[in-house]
């Protein structure tokens, strides 16, 4: 193989392998420095130096098939491939997160299910006028007008109906608060 760095004694092995390990060796720090200056983070440094090497591989044939040396084409990779991730992050519309509604990690869809089965459970023990007249006015929006006339009952007796029904199911939902503590 022809010499193909600036460094004295400059031949590469004949295996494709131990020549990208030697160029890795001779090579890499100086090409992550330069790398580093223009990333906005390590990891996507480390990636643009990989990608390099990976792509000095490939060409590993061309580019040892004359005296040239090999850093300024590791440099000019680099470049290229820094100049194409701009480009490609440039041409990505900006996200914006959106705030979550509750904290990460809560349970605030798991609390929302357990108070609906807790106030589905304690409509089943009310009776089914009181039951009718709640379902009636808070589930489908009526109002108690509306209610007792869906009912065929008297507005006043609607009235009646709604107020023990929710004391009936305050104090079920407090017993079933209790017990739970």
């Amino acid at each position: 193989m022809s010499a193909i760095t600036n460094d004295p004694g400059g031949q590469l092995p004949a295996d494709a392998d131990a020549a990208i390990r030697q160029l890795y060796c001779r090579h890499a720090v100086a090409l992550q420095v330069y790398v580093e200056r223009f990333c906005t983070d390590r990891t996507s440094a480390d990636d643009v130096v990989q990608e390099t090497f990976i792509r000095a591989w490939r060409h590993l044939p061309k580019l040892t098939a004359d005296d040239r040396p090999i850093r300024p084409w590791l440099f000019r990779v680099a470049r290229n491939l820094l100049i194409d991730a701009d480009r490609a992050a440039r041409a990505r519309p900006v996200l914006v997160q959106a705030l979550p509604d509750e904290e990460p990690g809560s349970d605030a869809g798991l609390d929302q299910v357990l108070d609906r089965e807790l106030v589905l459970a304690a409509l089943h023990h009310l009776s089914p006028a009181h039951r009718a007249v709640l379902i009636e006015a808070f589930y489908n929006g009526g109002s108690l007008v509306a209610v007792a006339r869906k009912l065929g009952i008297p507005h006043g007796t609607a009235r009646s109906r709604m107020h023990y029904a929710l004391q009936a199911l305050r104090e079920q939902l407090h017993e079933t608060d209790a017990i739970a503590c």
